[in-house]
């Protein structure tokens, strides 16, 4: 990656817009010049970025101008403004929200799985929904080998996937039930210290919510498989950061776990994490900060002979978000879908 590209991050002062700017600067992204967009009362904070304290500014109609990328994680609202000024500037724009994913004109990537799809795009690309991307990332090795007839999943899903303030939330929370005080919900309909509870995205008709039938949608568009059946159960449990999900896969033939253990230990993404005697298996506290979805805990279903069980954990915030935007970044660059700056400002 010997060019260098006018990058722009929307969002930048929350949580997946702080990481996207460490991931750009640990993985050595090829930056000509780096704007540091959010809100109006972000306006005038700065950020380090290689050794530079970098201003935030506040997001307005000319931020896009003399821009080549905008990694944007600022909600689907925020996103449905301004991604297609963007578009409009010249940019490309890889969109952490859910507010293009199932537009059948936008791609929606997870790089290990289906990186082509980059390839199509017009000027927006999505990053999928943070338990979607775990899952494929876990999933499509296996359903590479044989396809996936059907998935039930149930997440354990972290304060991290509703953001900083949320994972404050429990911290905040959790020391006022240690203290003997009654804590008041704010982020949360409910107190997520000592306590879970169904996922609190909006409920539709089918009796799923919004969530759930993410999960369902997303891993159709991505895998390229209109009629997997995905059923779904989200969670919010109390931990701060990374997610787990118990996944349970049917084949239409049986699946060694053997097998199924041998092709993960070399998936890319991947991390096998298993010791059965020490009942050892992938946990959020060890997966936060890592790039890799780490799996294990993989078995036999011993109520179908062609069922699967599988655990995993992944961090939320990296792979989940941001680092699948930057994969997906630096694949626009390695395969010249993306076109570089003139200057280079970051030495």
């Amino acid at each position: 990656m010997s060019d260098s590209y006018r990058v722009a991050i929307l969002g930048a002062t929350g949580a997946v817009g702080t990481e996207l700017l460490e991931l750009l600067e640990a993985r050595n992204f090829p930056v000509a010049d780096l704007k540091l967009l959010a809100s109006e009362r972000s306006a005038g904070r700065t950020m380090s970025f290689k050794g530079e304290d970098l201003p935030v500014e506040a997001v307005g109609d000319r931020s896009f101008d003399n821009v080549d990328l905008v990694l944007a994680s600022a909600g689907g609202s925020t996103s449905k403004a301004w991604a297609h000024k963007v578009v409009d500037a010249g940019a490309v724009v890889i969109d952490n929200s859910s507010a293009f994913r199932m537009n059948p004109e936008v791609p929606l990537v997870v790089p290990e799985v289906n990186p082509e799809a980059a390839a199509t795009h017009r000027g927006i690309i999505a990053n999928p929904n943070c338990t979607t991307i775990l899952m494929a990332v876990a999933v499509w090795p296996l359903h590479q080998v044989q396809p996936v007839q059907r998935i039930v999943v149930a997440t354990y899903q972290s304060a991290s996937g509703a953001g900083a303030r949320a994972m404050e939330e429990v911290k905040t929370h959790s020391r006022e039930i240690l203290e003997g005080e009654s804590p008041k919900p704010g982020i949360f309909p409910y107190t997520l210290a000592f306590n879970l509870f169904p996922h609190n995205s909006p409920m539709t008709e089918v009796g799923y919510c919004e969530e759930e039938l993410k999960m369902l949608n997303e891993t159709r568009k991505i895998f390229g498989a209109s009629e997997l059946r995905v059923s779904a159960t989200c969670v919010r449990v109390p931990v701060l950061r990374a997610h787990s999900e118990a996944i349970n896969l049917e084949f239409e033939q049986p699946f060694p776990p053997a097998k199924a253990k041998e092709i993960l230990a070399t998936a890319p993404g991947v991390k096998l994490v298993e010791d059965w005697q020490a009942n050892y298996f992938p946990m959020p506290i060890e997966a936060s900060g890592r790039d890799e979805v780490l799996v294990g805990r993989i078995r036999q279903d011993i109520s179908h002979p062609c069922g699967l069980e599988l655990w995993l954990s992944g961090d939320q915030i990296r792979k989940g978000a941001a680092l699948n935007a930057i994969q997906i970044a630096e694949l626009l660059v390695e395969r010249n879908w993306l076109q570089p700056a003139t200057e280079l400002s970051y030495k």
